[in-house]
């Protein structure tokens, strides 16, 4: 995608994931009689807004800087520094007026609507479509250089365990909460022999050089449909045949296909290809069937200059999808945002003892822009998932018990719960203050991480 449409989607998930944060800090506020003086959506820094509109006593607006937003409470200290209020008496729509128990819920708001969100977002999604299950017995396929690679599995290899436990489908074998564990061994099928690799201790970071998975299932190469007036048709190939070879190398995934017709435009290229003489019609024939029956067949094909010769892929992976109802979406919409939440916390955790590379693993605006448009590219159900599992990151760094941060802010009031009055307010302001100075150059390093590590 190109750069307008990249900035495009990074606006939009932002938009949306900042929209639904502060709207938690606003409602919990309203909620419990708090005056909201600022309801922005991106920042309005040196007064530069794109809209403001007052509605009661409250300036809604949407800010030129795009990378954030705010709720401006009043009675309270948050990244405004708004000294102004201090000179007078708590007044009853304050925030520093309310009890301790209000003030926590307030600022636990926007994290838990960040959460509600997810969850909303991976309930819709399985309502709609329901539950994908890839059986096992799809073979994997291991890219070039990826860390599955070097774990040492290889393409063909079926996967049987995962720590132990049965696999029956590659959703399973994938899950992303495998990946944050302590250790991860998966014990493979290999040749009719059973194998066990052992994934290193940093897999993330590897995944994340790397910019793919780097497994799947394969995809045999069976064609679906010929194209008239093209290379394959001129050449005789035919709908239902399974690519087996090119110039004398093994091909088992689609992908190899494609990259070596496309790697030969305008060169010839020897074809070997099966093909079943007399399918039967209405039964559903499999790349198994096809390699166990089919007549074996070479051809010589030129592709044409854009490196095509007019075939398309025909579905031949098992897969199987589940219909819920809505009692089951929403639970297991619910399972899902936990885990994804737990494994988020799983791989803070790495990050901070050392055991994934801090530069790989975490993202800015740039590494989230572009992510977000691949997503986007993909369909409008990966860039959902997408923007659910920002928001559980954006939900999981707020509860940080970090200055500035929803976390931080939480363990100020909730000492003074338990020290029962008010820090003095000299404290509380340098500590914000350092802690926007903290965020400011994290900020930054991560800006400056974004440009030199894309």
């Amino acid at each position: 995608m190109d750069f307008l449409s990249t900035t495009f989607f990074f606006i939009v998930a932002i938009f949306i994931l900042v929209t639904a944060h502060e709207l938690g800090h606003f409602l919990t506020a309203k909620l419990f009689g708090m005056r909201v003086d600022k309801f922005y959506i991106g920042f309005d820094f040196f007064e530069k807004r794109l809209w403001k509109k007052t509605i009661g006593e409250t300036e809604y607006g949407i800010g030129a800087f795009p990378l954030g937003g705010y709720v401006k409470i009043a009675g309270m200290v948050d990244e405004s520094l708004d000294t102004s209020f201090q000179s007078g008496e708590p007044q009853p729509w304050e925030f520093r007026a309310k009890p301790v128990w209000q003030r926590l819920i307030v600022l636990a708001g926007g994290v838990t609507m960040n959460l509600i969100l997810a969850a909303v977002i991976f309930i819709g999604i399985t309502l709609v479509l329901g539950e994908s299950r890839t059986s096992v017995n799809n073979p994997a396929f291991i890219e070039k250089g990826s860390v599955f690679e070097s774990m040492g599995m290889k393409t063909g290899d079926r996967l049987q365990l995962a720590n132990g436990k049965p696999l029956d489908s590659w959703e399973e074998a994938l899950d992303p909460e495998l990946f944050t564990a302590r250790s991860l061994r998966y014990t493979l099928l290999r040749n009719g022999k059973s194998v066990t690799v052992e994934a290193p201790s940093n897999i993330m970071s590897k995944i994340n050089t790397n910019k793919s998975l780097g497994i799947r299932p394969i995809v045999p190469p069976v064609i679906d449909e010929v194209l008239e007036k093209m290379p394959a048709s001129s050449a005789g190939i035919k709908s239902g045949a399974l690519i087996t070879a090119i110039n004398g190398k093994n091909v088992s995934d689609w992908t190899e296909v494609v990259g070596i017709i496309s790697s030969n435009a305008g060169r010839p290229i020897i074809i070997t290809w099966l093909h079943l003489k007399a399918p039967q019609k209405g039964k559903t024939i499999t790349a198994e069937e096809i390699r166990a029956n089919g007549e074996s067949l070479v051809t010589t094909v030129v592709p044409n200059a854009s490196g095509k010769i007019g075939i398309s892929l025909k579905q031949t992976i098992e897969t199987e999808r589940r219909k819920l109802n809505v009692p089951e979406s929403m639970i297991s919409g619910v399972k899902q945002t936990w885990k994804m939440s737990a494994m988020t916390v799983q791989g803070f955790v790495k990050i901070f003892t050392g055991q994934e590379d801090f530069r790989k693993s975490v993202g800015g605006p740039i590494k989230i822009a572009k992510i977000a448009s691949q997503s986007a590219e993909q369909g409008p159900v990966s860039f959902l998932y997408f923007l659910s599992m920002l928001s559980i990151s954006l939900a999981i760094i707020n509860m940080l018990p970090v200055p500035a941060l929803d976390g931080g802010q939480f363990v100020l009031n909730g000492i003074e719960g338990i020290i029962r009055k008010e820090l003095p307010f000299e404290v509380k302001m340098r500590i914000q203050q350092i802690g926007m100075a903290l965020l400011m150059a994290l900020f930054a390093y991560i800006l400056i991480n974004d440009i030199f590590n894309p």
